[in-house]
């Protein structure tokens, strides 16, 4: 099975920016074996901006961006170092790949990725891909790293994206307001009713990113690739995933919304 993982800044790292250890080093030991197991994996990573926040020892997230490009400078290096610290451990490789919108919109340049990306899946590599921060004037030029994410796990041909994300999957309504909020386990078709349950731009569902999160999701599943939320801060939860037990929301592909 070939795999792709979004990992986001709240599982990477603590409210100050600095490493949430315990995260990560499970993370690593359960994609090492995942990989182990025989199973292609590709980590699409958020956390450079936070990072290089922490460790610059910045109070709070910069505004302005040449202060955000200089952090995310900064914490590329260290979070590549975690990470190549981590799989070596396990005796796994890593390759990164810093992306702009340009890469995935030119023909030539999307082209060159593709070829990348597929050749170090070939040479048992992992491949580790973010946005280059460094250089792109806006917050996530393709979008977001979710909807990165679902175009990594699109011109991977990829059987799974699985989104470690701050809350549990997708509720019918917002679980941080409402008590009897039910966590959804299944969608298998993308309904007007299932995006509404995103919420507006003011709502916390939507400002958490499940607008975004959706719209991944119907890129995958109109790809008939199976899509993913589960909670980040439980990385053996990777492991339910692959095997298909049921955890968080699981969007089957196949179904044109």
């Amino acid at each position: 099975m070939r795999i792709v993982i979004k990992v986001g800044t709240s599982t990477l790292t603590h409210s100050t920016g600095n490493l949430n250890i315990r995260h990560v080093e499970e993370l690593c030991k359960v994609m090492s074996d995942l990989k182990n197991a025989g199973h292609e994996v590709i980590l699409v990573s958020s956390g450079a901006i936070g990072m290089g926040v922490g460790k610059l020892g910045l109070s709070e997230r910069p505004k302005d961006m040449p202060t955000k490009q200089a952090a995310a400078a900064v914490g590329q290096c260290e979070l590549m170092y975690v990470y190549d610290k981590q799989f070596s451990e396990y005796g796994h490789n890593i390759g990164q790949i810093l992306l702009t919108g340009d890469d995935i919109e030119n023909e030539e340049r999307n082209k060159n990725f593709r070829n990348t990306l597929h050749r170090l899946l070939a040479l048992r590599v992992l491949p580790i891909i973010n946005e280059n921060d460094t250089v792109s004037t806006a917050e996530i030029a393709v979008g977001d790293n979710d909807t990165l994410a679902a175009i990594v796990a699109l011109e991977a041909e990829a059987d799974l994206l699985i989104l470690l994300s701050d809350i549990e999957g997708l509720y019918t309504a917002d679980p941080h307001k409402d008590p009897n909020a039910k966590l959804i386990s299944e969608v298998r078709e993308m309904t007007d009713e299932i995006r509404a349950l995103a919420g507006g731009a003011g709502s916390g569902l939507g400002t958490g990113g499940m607008q975004t999160k959706l719209r991944a999701a119907s890129m995958c599943m109109e790809r008939g690739i199976d899509m993913i939320i589960t909670r980040g801060d439980r990385p053996a939860l990777l492991y339910d995933c692959v095997e298909g037990t049921a955890v968080g929301t699981r969007f089957f592909g196949g179904k044109k919304g």
